[in-house]
Protein backbone atom coordinates (compact mmCIF):
# COMPACT_ATOMS: atom_id res chain seq x y z
CA UNK A 1 0.00 0.00 0.00
CA UNK A 2 0.92 3.40 -1.24
CA UNK A 3 1.71 5.48 2.88
CA UNK A 4 -0.16 8.27 1.55
CA UNK A 5 -3.11 6.49 1.43
CA UNK A 6 -2.23 5.55 5.41
CA UNK A 7 -5.24 7.18 8.05
CA UNK A 8 -3.64 7.71 11.72
CA UNK A 9 -4.77 10.79 14.21
CA UNK A 10 -2.57 13.94 13.12
CA UNK A 11 -2.33 15.08 16.81
CA UNK A 12 -2.78 13.38 20.02
CA UNK A 13 -2.06 14.06 23.34
CA UNK A 14 0.25 13.16 26.68
CA UNK A 15 -0.97 14.21 30.38
CA UNK A 16 0.80 18.23 29.69
CA UNK A 17 1.14 17.92 25.71
CA UNK A 18 -0.57 18.47 22.67
CA UNK A 19 1.48 16.96 19.68
CA UNK A 20 0.59 17.64 16.22
CA UNK A 21 1.95 17.60 12.68
CA UNK A 22 3.03 21.24 11.88
CA UNK A 23 0.45 23.33 10.45
CA UNK A 24 1.01 26.88 8.02
CA UNK A 25 1.59 29.87 10.35
CA UNK A 26 3.85 27.79 13.20
CA UNK A 27 6.73 29.71 11.61
CA UNK A 28 6.29 32.12 14.33
CA UNK A 29 6.45 29.82 17.17
CA UNK A 30 9.15 27.64 15.98
CA UNK A 31 11.47 30.68 14.62
CA UNK A 32 11.17 32.33 18.34
CA UNK A 33 11.75 29.05 19.77
CA UNK A 34 15.04 28.43 17.69
CA UNK A 35 16.10 32.15 18.34
CA UNK A 36 15.86 31.37 21.89
CA UNK A 37 17.68 28.10 21.94
CA UNK A 38 20.32 28.76 18.87
CA UNK A 39 23.34 28.76 21.63
CA UNK A 40 22.29 25.43 23.12
CA UNK A 41 20.85 24.10 19.45
CA UNK A 42 24.23 25.24 17.64
CA UNK A 43 26.91 21.78 19.07
CA UNK A 44 24.45 19.51 17.51
CA UNK A 45 21.93 20.69 15.31
CA UNK A 46 22.98 21.27 11.81
CA UNK A 47 20.26 23.65 10.68
CA UNK A 48 21.41 25.67 13.58
CA UNK A 49 24.58 26.77 12.10
CA UNK A 50 22.46 29.53 10.08
CA UNK A 51 20.18 31.86 11.48
CA UNK A 52 17.37 31.35 9.69
CA UNK A 53 14.72 34.50 9.13
CA UNK A 54 10.89 34.18 10.40
CA UNK A 55 9.76 33.36 6.40
CA UNK A 56 12.89 30.84 6.30
CA UNK A 57 10.88 28.98 9.21
CA UNK A 58 7.68 29.97 7.69
CA UNK A 59 8.52 28.23 4.97
CA UNK A 60 10.24 25.14 6.77
CA UNK A 61 7.10 24.56 8.47
CA UNK A 62 4.83 24.68 5.10
CA UNK A 63 7.10 22.11 4.10
CA UNK A 64 7.11 19.79 6.58
CA UNK A 65 3.14 20.06 6.58
CA UNK A 66 3.38 18.66 3.11
CA UNK A 67 5.74 15.51 3.75
CA UNK A 68 3.98 15.11 6.72
CA UNK A 69 0.57 14.64 4.44
CA UNK A 70 2.54 12.88 1.99
CA UNK A 71 3.76 10.15 4.80
CA UNK A 72 7.23 10.85 3.41
CA UNK A 73 8.72 12.70 7.33
CA UNK A 74 6.63 12.69 10.39
CA UNK A 75 7.35 16.08 12.32
CA UNK A 76 5.92 16.74 15.39
CA UNK A 77 5.51 20.18 17.23
CA UNK A 78 4.52 19.79 21.78
CA UNK A 79 2.51 22.18 22.54
CA UNK A 80 1.91 22.78 26.33
CA UNK A 81 -1.46 22.07 26.99
CA UNK A 82 -2.78 24.92 29.15
CA UNK A 83 -0.46 27.75 27.59
CA UNK A 84 -0.56 26.73 23.51
CA UNK A 85 3.56 27.61 24.05
CA UNK A 86 5.82 25.25 22.28
CA UNK A 87 7.94 23.52 23.81
CA UNK A 88 9.18 21.03 21.43
CA UNK A 89 10.16 20.05 18.15
CA UNK A 90 10.42 16.39 17.10
CA UNK A 91 8.88 13.56 14.71
CA UNK A 92 9.06 10.43 12.92
CA UNK A 93 11.85 10.40 10.23
CA UNK A 94 14.16 8.14 8.11
CA UNK A 95 10.73 5.67 7.24
CA UNK A 96 10.73 2.67 6.28
CA UNK A 97 7.37 1.75 5.68
CA UNK A 98 8.03 -1.88 4.77
CA UNK A 99 9.05 -2.32 7.95
CA UNK A 100 7.27 -0.19 9.78
CA UNK A 101 10.25 1.46 11.54
CA UNK A 102 11.06 5.12 12.55
CA UNK A 103 13.53 7.72 13.92
CA UNK A 104 12.79 9.78 16.28
CA UNK A 105 14.17 13.37 16.51
CA UNK A 106 13.86 16.15 18.82
CA UNK A 107 15.11 19.42 19.95
CA UNK A 108 13.75 21.64 22.97
CA UNK A 109 13.05 25.12 23.29
CA UNK A 110 15.77 25.91 25.94
CA UNK A 111 12.79 27.65 27.72
CA UNK A 112 11.42 25.08 28.97
CA UNK A 113 14.24 22.83 29.47
CA UNK A 114 14.67 20.49 32.54
CA UNK A 115 10.98 20.45 33.20
CA UNK A 116 10.44 16.55 31.17
CA UNK A 117 8.65 18.04 28.43
CA UNK A 118 10.61 16.28 25.88
CA UNK A 119 11.07 13.06 27.59
CA UNK A 120 7.11 13.33 27.82
CA UNK A 121 6.85 13.97 24.01
CA UNK A 122 9.18 10.97 23.35
CA UNK A 123 7.19 8.59 25.05
CA UNK A 124 3.94 9.87 23.51
CA UNK A 125 5.49 9.83 19.80
CA UNK A 126 6.95 6.35 20.88
CA UNK A 127 3.65 5.17 22.02
CA UNK A 128 1.81 6.65 19.03
CA UNK A 129 4.51 4.78 16.71
CA UNK A 130 3.93 1.60 18.30
CA UNK A 131 0.16 1.92 18.31
CA UNK A 132 -1.12 4.18 15.60
CA UNK A 133 1.53 3.36 13.20
CA UNK A 134 2.17 -0.17 13.56
CA UNK A 135 5.92 0.39 14.43
CA UNK A 136 8.08 -2.98 14.79
CA UNK A 137 11.08 -0.86 15.61
CA UNK A 138 11.75 2.92 17.00
CA UNK A 139 15.15 4.81 16.91
CA UNK A 140 17.25 7.81 18.28
CA UNK A 141 20.09 8.48 16.96
CA UNK A 142 22.36 11.32 18.96
CA UNK A 143 25.90 12.23 19.07
CA UNK A 144 28.10 10.04 21.78
CA UNK A 145 28.95 13.38 23.36
CA UNK A 146 25.44 14.92 23.77
CA UNK A 147 24.28 13.95 27.25
CA UNK A 148 21.08 15.65 26.99
CA UNK A 149 20.18 13.56 24.10
CA UNK A 150 21.16 10.83 25.52
CA UNK A 151 19.00 10.80 28.91
CA UNK A 152 16.15 10.70 26.86
CA UNK A 153 16.04 7.27 25.96
CA UNK A 154 18.17 6.35 28.61
CA UNK A 155 15.42 7.32 30.26
CA UNK A 156 12.72 5.73 28.36
CA UNK A 157 14.14 2.62 28.59
CA UNK A 158 15.51 2.02 25.23
CA UNK A 159 18.21 -0.22 24.62
CA UNK A 160 21.63 0.76 23.53
CA UNK A 161 22.45 -1.26 20.32
CA UNK A 162 25.67 0.30 19.70
CA UNK A 163 27.76 3.05 19.24
CA UNK A 164 29.33 4.05 15.52
CA UNK A 165 32.59 5.21 15.36
CA UNK A 166 33.66 7.83 13.56
CA UNK A 167 29.80 8.02 12.32
CA UNK A 168 29.45 11.72 10.85
CA UNK A 169 31.41 14.98 11.69
CA UNK A 170 30.89 17.88 13.89
CA UNK A 171 28.13 20.10 12.62
CA UNK A 172 31.01 22.65 12.40
CA UNK A 173 32.68 20.08 10.12
CA UNK A 174 35.71 20.25 12.56
CA UNK A 175 35.86 16.59 13.64
CA UNK A 176 34.88 13.03 13.59
CA UNK A 177 31.81 12.11 16.11
CA UNK A 178 30.60 9.25 17.61
CA UNK A 179 26.33 8.00 16.85
CA UNK A 180 24.59 6.39 19.37
CA UNK A 181 21.78 4.06 18.37
CA UNK A 182 19.14 3.30 20.40
CA UNK A 183 16.00 1.29 20.06
CA UNK A 184 13.08 -0.35 20.99
CA UNK A 185 11.35 -2.95 19.00
CA UNK A 186 7.52 -4.75 19.27
CA UNK A 187 8.28 -7.93 21.35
Amino acid sequence: MNPILLEFPHEFETERLLIRMPKPRDGEAVHNALKASIKELKPWMPFAQNNQSEEETEINVRESHINFLKREDLRLLVFHKETGQLVCSSGLHRIDWDVPKFEIGYWADTRFSGRGYTTEAVAGITQFAFKELSAKRVEIRCDSNNSKSKAIPERLGFRLEGVLRNDDLSVDGTELTDTCIYSKIEL
